[in-house]
């Protein structure tokens, strides 16, 4: 089982990083690459002092955009190029923020490309000082600071701890991590922003020996895109997924399982913090009595296998976390409201998503319909791609949960 961080939603959000000249301009790199594993496009933005840290060529292969950094770039400013860089972002973060840099944006000086954007936009700004822990604390840096925070700029940080000088004190960068999740707060937006969500999608892999397994034909595709909705809803998610050939959508926290034992123990791991928990996986009722130590060989004789019930994920994590807003699905060849609903009463759910399988339909599809049910009501998603079908489940969650709050 993998897992990482969570990271939080920055799917489709533009930031536009400044660096500047100071040695943590090497965690600028890290934090390119963070923003960009949470979904954010990414235009580095360098002064003349930050290329004697770091060259121009690492931040373009992480961003995928050609670094700027100069007033002067005769193809980039053609077109006033700047004044269109600064309307661009969603948000101006300078990371690292150099004692220099934050005077000069105090005091709204505009000599190079970094400084004249932070002072053509009207986008938010954020700064993450970096400096000795006595630039810090000299009175003309904090009353420069304090300025920034009456002009509503965001100062993050900085932290304590060892300096680069050889000095233990504060004035360190903060951290790429904690700098991404501050910047994911300060672009939070949507109905479930401050909502942590678990999925679970795919199958799982239930195995008889070393080399075979039981499993279903779930694909994983419209649990996958129920994560992506929530994320664009402002959720952070956590995307609990069986075997798939799926990439993880941007923004999203995935953690990979097997078996329904697997996916179980990680339900319950991640659901610890959740508000929302979401079962669109396909987990097998059954698997092997017991496990061959080697290989099954084959043989003229019939093969009889003993099949043992696997754990309910959906009704132990509704058990275990009475306050949970929870969702199941029901896949259903038969008699879908009845089996339904039935499952929601049964399990005491808040919601449940039905959809007809087999023959050429739901499963190995790119798009899908439901029947989604709640104790009380009821309405139905039309056909349309998995991810728009996925859109309308959570405009419901939203709603449902709303009410039941």
């Amino acid at each position: 089982m993998s897992q990482s961080a969570l990271i939080p939603s920055l799917h489709g959000r533009r930031i536009l990083l400044g660096v500047t000249g100071g040695i943590a301009a090497y965690k600028a790199a890290d934090l390119t690459r963070r923003l960009i594993e949470a979904g954010a496009e990414v235009q580095v933005v360098m002064t003349d002092s930050a290329l004697h840290f770091v060259g121009d060529p690492t931040f373009q292969a992480l961003s995928g955009k050609p670094v700027r950094h100069s007033l002067w770039d005769e193809a980039a400013e053609a077109a006033m190029g700047h004044i269109e860089l600064a309307r661009w972002p969603d948000l101006i973060l300078v990371a690292p923020a150099t004692a220099n840099f934050i005077a000069k944006l105090a005091h709204g000086a505009a000599d190079d490309l970094l400084s004249t954007l932070c002072l053509a936009t009207d986008k938010p700004i954020a700064v993450a000082p970096a400096m000795n822990r006595l630039m810090w604390a000299n009175a003309a840096t904090q009353s420069n600071v304090a300025t920034l925070t009456a002009r509503s700029i965001a100062v993050l940080g900085p932290g304590a701890g060892y300096q680069a000088c050889g000095e233990i004190g504060e004035g360190r960068m903060r951290e790429p991590l904690d700098l991404r999740a501050n910047v994911a707060e300060l672009l939070s937006s949507g109905p479930l922003k401050g909502v942590h969500a678990v999925v679970t999608a795919g199958p799982t892999r239930e195995p008889l020996d070393p080399v075979r397994f039981l499993s279903n034909r779930s694909s994983g595709k419209q649990g996958y895109a129920v994560a992506a909705a929530l994320r664009d809803q402002g959720a952070s998610v956590t995307l609990i997924s069986g075997p798939t050939n799926l990439s993880t959508p941007a923004g999203v926290t995935r953690i990979d399982i097997e078996s329904a034992a697997d996916m179980l123990k990680a339900a319950l791991a991640a659901s610890r913090d959740a508000q929302i928990f979401v079962a669109a996986a396909a987990v097998a009722d059954y698997r092997a009595a017991s496990i061959a130590g080697q290989k099954i060989k084959k043989n003229d004789a019939e093969l009889t296998l003993p099949l043992a019930r696997t754990d309910d994920v959906l009704a132990t994590v509704r058990k275990a976390y009475p306050q949970l807003f929870v969702v199941g699905f029901a896949a259903e060849t038969e008699k879908l409201e009845e089996h339904a609903r039935g499952k929601l009463q049964r399990k005491n759910l808040d919601m449940i998503a039905a959809n007809w399988v087999g023959a050429g339909r739901a499963f190995d599809q790119d798009d899908n319909s439901l029947q989604v049910f709640w104790p009380d009501g009821g309405e139905a998603l039309a056909p349309a791609t998995k991810a728009e079908v996925a859109r309308g489940l959570v405009a419901l969650i939203i709603r449902q949960r709303a009410a039941k709050k």
